[in-house]
């Protein structure tokens, strides 16, 4: 599984299933690693991230979780990236030393959103300690300013960044800002950095741009129609890629009404794969009866281009 090819395509940013009382749900995971594989075409993983509630569990949960996925992955997964940030700089090298130790195939971090980083060079620094502890490990930052508040331009950041951290493979970019993410893109060729965009309604706007594949909640349960998406914007068929984004933007714009968080993509991704994905953790609350009405209608009445 741990072969170090290149990260591309589609990369689903797990949930985190939990029991009805509120603890994780390992039992669970296997059947979720096949499911993505045989049903949505996804191979990659994000485990720990804003979609697996990763800074609401604790220490220990994130490292029992980080290893059922790598077990349940073994033979089965092309990547499985352990999101490591935390606000503690020491916890987040402690998990950046567990995911090297079980065979991780990258780390990524989130900035700090408590006492934040208000420059490059302060929020560099705190990567750079992170990276260290996983020497051999390929590092991404996680870049999501509207949950962080860390509004550091990638572009800034990837200046000389190798200088710091030569593990440094590339960005998870979930911002709207795609002039930032056109210059990463840009300045940064030569360097082969892996950028991956984290917007799932926007995807084909970065794809054009030149993104190598996508970081997302909805690739749990759309990754099929996404790489179909994905195909024809590679051949290329821009007609056939649109329709597809348009009809994943629907859906998307559908819920985003009625409220749609990681509660609400717990409740999506139950009724689409039929696996219980449990309610989130407080102070988050379940989404309601009325929204999984609601949204699996409206998934159901999507006719998508490979039905007709």
């Amino acid at each position: 599984m741990m072969l170090r090819k290149k990260l591309e395509g589609l990369v689903a940013a797990t949930v985190t299933p939990m029991t009805p009382d509120g603890q994780i749900n390992l039992q669970v995971i296997q059947q979720y690693v096949d499911y993505l594989v045989s049903e949505q075409n996804v191979k990659n993983i994000f485990v720990n991230g804003t979609t697996g509630e990763g800074l609401s569990l604790s220490i220990q949960e994130r490292k029992r979780l980080a290893e059922e996925w790598m077990r349940q992955g073994k033979d089965k997964l092309d990547h499985v990236i352990i999101h490591v940030g935390a606000l503690s700089l020491l916890e987040s090298q402690e998990l950046a030393r567990h995911a090297a130790a079980i065979g991780a195939s990258g780390i990524a971090v989130i900035a700090p959103s408590f006492f934040k980083p208000t420059n490059k060079d302060e929020l560099l620094g705190f990567l750079q300690k992170v990276a260290s502890e996983a020497p051999t490990v390929p590092f991404y930052y996680y870049h999501i300013p509207a949950l962080t508040g860390v509004k550091i331009r990638v572009e800034e950041l990837l200046d000389g960044i190798r200088e710091q951290i030569p593990t440094f493979q590339g960005v998870k970019f979930s911002d709207t800002d795609l002039l930032d993410f056109a210059q990463c893109i840009n300045k940064n060729e030569r360097e082969q950095f892996v950028f991956l965009y984290g917007v799932d309604e926007q995807l084909l706007s970065a794809l054009a741009i030149g993104a190598n594949g996508a970081v997302g909640s909805t690739y749990n349960y759309l990754g099929r129609k996404t790489n179909l998406m994905l195909q024809a914007f590679a051949k290329p068929d821009l007609a056939l890629a649109r329709k597809y984004q348009f009809l994943l933007g629907e859906f998307l714009s559908s819920v985003i009404k009625l409220g749609f968080g990681v509660a609400q993509t717990k409740a999506v991704m139950t009724f689409v794969s039929g696996i219980p994905m449990g309610p989130p953790r407080l102070p988050l609350l379940s989404a309601s009866e009325e929204f999984i009405a609601k949204a699996k209608v409206k998934l159901e009445s999507i006719v998508w281009p490979d039905s007709d």
